[in-house]
């Protein structure tokens, strides 16, 4: 019998989620977001990044004096006025890591840092030592670009920060150029170089559709975090988003041997109150949150519903709260007319339906007939 553990799952909707375009939120917005992340049961949830403005100060100070069950993160550079500024504001809370970043690819430390490899890595590990200096055990390091970066640069700079007290190493596919297998190496690899007492975490990016691909790879290459946003808000084409990592986990526990302990009961409220609040374009079809997720309009589909869910239906809206829904159109058959009737009419005859169904077939909008009040006001019309 396989052992299922538990799986940390890292939440950065108020971080890397809220740094893209159009996702700016309000000191009250965040505070709002994170009562919701907080009531998930996520196991870390990042807060922001204290010293990039006033509001993100403001909210790390807010929500660390307000208190919370989960453990928060802030994110600093390896500088000591970064450090400083977010253990101010961390200052009210006794559950909290920090999270600093290391320059992890040579792209990245020629075209944007313009340094040498011993700069960038004696630049993350004075970084760490002052950290550690202030009391600080649990320091997470992002090793930024980590899917680009040549392995002999990696090692060079993750075993001495590790060293030096780093406690998680997290590998970003920063740019989502990462492919299943590849990454899954790498964290196989990170793994060998820190073994089994320091946490290897996963930030995955969507540029290719790959994000949960390449997280779920990681998961089954080792790795003890994940990374998540919301709706899969962030940079771009976004991050990972929670609510599909946490419906794999859900239903494929024995095959991954890891499990979440966040709740996907509240998962599609708390995605809910995101879109409302940054009011985001969702696709209907969208995993989990679209609006048409758990709906079918196809009457072969929905005469297999009918009869037991399972036929077409492996997610079940249930474990979100939610139903599923029958909507009438011109794919529709008449299984689905005298079902949503049946609701509200004590005896629903074949020759009624057909002559709804007939309507409905010749209609320009069909969608109308979804309106239950008039399904009913036109089958007594066609009654009489």
């Amino acid at each position: 019998m396989i052992k299922i553990k538990h799986i940390r799952i890292f939440d950065t909707t108020l971080r890397d989620g809220e740094q893209a375009p159009g996702n700016t939120m309000t000191l009250e917005q965040k505070v709002d977001i994170f009562t919701q992340l907080d009531d998930l049961n996520m196991d870390i949830i990042e807060v922001g990044f204290p010293s990039s403005s006033p509001v993100d100060f403001n909210a790390t100070e807010e929500i660390a004096k307000h208190g919370h069950k989960t453990k928060i993160s802030a994110f600093v550079r390896p500088l000591r006025s970064d450090i400083d500024q977010s253990l101010l504001a961390l200052r009210h809370s006794n559950l909290f890591q920090l999270q600093t970043l290391a320059v992890g690819s040579e792209i990245h430390l020629k075209y944007k840092r313009k340094m040498t490899k011993q700069e960038a890595i004696n630049e993350i590990l004075n970084g760490i030592e002052y950290i550690r200096a202030q009391g600080i055990e649990d320091i997470s390091l992002g090793v930024e670009d980590a899917s680009r970066g040549s392995l002999e640069y990696l090692k060079e700079l993750i075993i001495p920060s590790v060293e030096a007290g780093a406690t998680t190493i997290v590998i970003p596919d920063t740019v989502g150029c990462a492919i299943p297998e590849k990454f899954a190496d790498l964290v196989r690899t990170i793994k060998e170089w820190v073994g089994n007492s320091i946490k290897v975490s996963v930030h995955c990016h969507n540029d290719m559709g790959l994000a949960l691909g390449n997280s779920l790879a990681a998961i089954r290459a080792g790795a003890d975090e994940v990374q998540t946003t919301l709706c899969g808000i962030g940079e771009r084409a976004g991050n990972l988003a929670c609510e599909e990592l946490i419906t794999v986990l859900y239903y494929h526990p024995e095959f991954y041997g890891y499990e979440s302990r966040v709740d996907p009961k509240k998962m599609y409220q708390a995605c809910k109150r995101l879109i409302e609040t940054l009011n985001l374009n969702i696709a209907k079809h969208k995993s989990i949150i679209g609006d048409y997720v758990f709906s079918t309009q196809a009457g072969i589909h929905q005469h297999g519903l009918i009869n037991n869910p399972t036929v077409y239906e492996f997610v079940e809206p249930k474990i979100f709260g939610l139903k599923r829904k029958m909507l009438i159109g011109r794919h529709s058959g008449r299984h689905v007319i005298r079902e949503r009737l049946a609701k509200f009419v004590d005896r629903v005859d074949q020759e009624t339906v057909e002559k709804i169904y007939k309507t409905v077939m010749h209609s320009e909008k069909p969608e109308i007939y979804n309106n239950d009040q008039l399904l009913v006001e036109m089958f007594e019309e066609y009654k009489k």
